[in-house]
């Protein structure tokens, strides 16, 4: 059984993990639609700099969020001024860092499940007088939602597991900041605390687990086992 303290980090953890996906979703749509859809001049640098958390140092990322979004950034004083929320030392930051964590792995699913939506059969549907906000409803977004559901799936297993960039931007602060990652973390510089290490340890390869599969079984689904969209 988990103590009190560990059910902390377990919620805090699935409260960060939560919003940063929810609040990551709609650019990362809109960043998979723009690369998928569109050809532009510069496409290639903002590809690059999507996908550039996944190549960067988890730590740079934290510092250039703090050089961004802490007290003195320009965006932190923004957001604090006409949003009233603060990032540094605050969970609100750690949503944050899982948040710019997990957007390539979101773009890069959504992307490649809107380049699995057939072109031929929402220019079916414009011929049969559907407008394009009609065509994306009714058409490229039921047929892409797959591929979404398996982002946010993915997107969530990344926010759990994300370390580096938190306690670089947020910090470990216990009840605040302290995520599974930096409560194990934590855990491993106390002697004697092999059981509670263990405990979060388990709970974080259960979550990761079974995001991935959950993942695996949507893109299944959405390919029907055959590499095909299912219609």
């Amino acid at each position: 059984m988990l103590t009190p303290a560990e059910w902390q980090i377990v919620a805090l953890s699935l409260r960060v993990s939560l919003v940063a996906i929810a609040a990551v979703l709609p650019l990362a749509f809109a960043l998979a639609w723009l690369l998928a859809r569109r050809r532009f001049p510069g496409m290639v640098l903002i590809d690059a700099l999507v996908h550039l958390p996944l190549v960067l140092p988890p730590v740079v990322t934290g510092y250039l969020l703090l050089l961004a979004f802490g007290p003195q950034g320009p965006a932190g004083r923004l957001a604090k001024s006409l949003l009233g929320i603060t990032f540094s030392f605050h969970w609100t930051g750690a949503a944050l860092a899982a948040a710019v964590m997990a957007l390539p792995l979101m773009v890069r699913a959504i992307r490649l499940s809107i380049d699995a939506v057939d072109t031929r059969l929402e220019s079916a549907a414009r011929t049969l007088g559907a407008g394009r906000w009609d065509v994306f409803r009714r058409v490229t977004l039921p047929l892409a939602a797959p591929g979404v559901l398996a982002a946010l799936v993915l997107g969530f297993a990344r926010s759990i597991g994300e370390f580096g960039a938190t306690i670089t931007f947020a910090s470990n602060i216990p009840g605040e900041t302290r995520t599974l990652p930096l409560g194990i973390y934590t855990a491993l510089q106390v002697p004697g605390a092999e059981g509670e290490v263990a405990r979060l340890a388990m709970i974080s390869i259960a979550l990761s687990l079974a995001a991935l599969v959950a993942s695996e079984w949507l893109v299944r689904r959405g390919t029907n086992g055959k590499g095909r969209p299912v219609l």
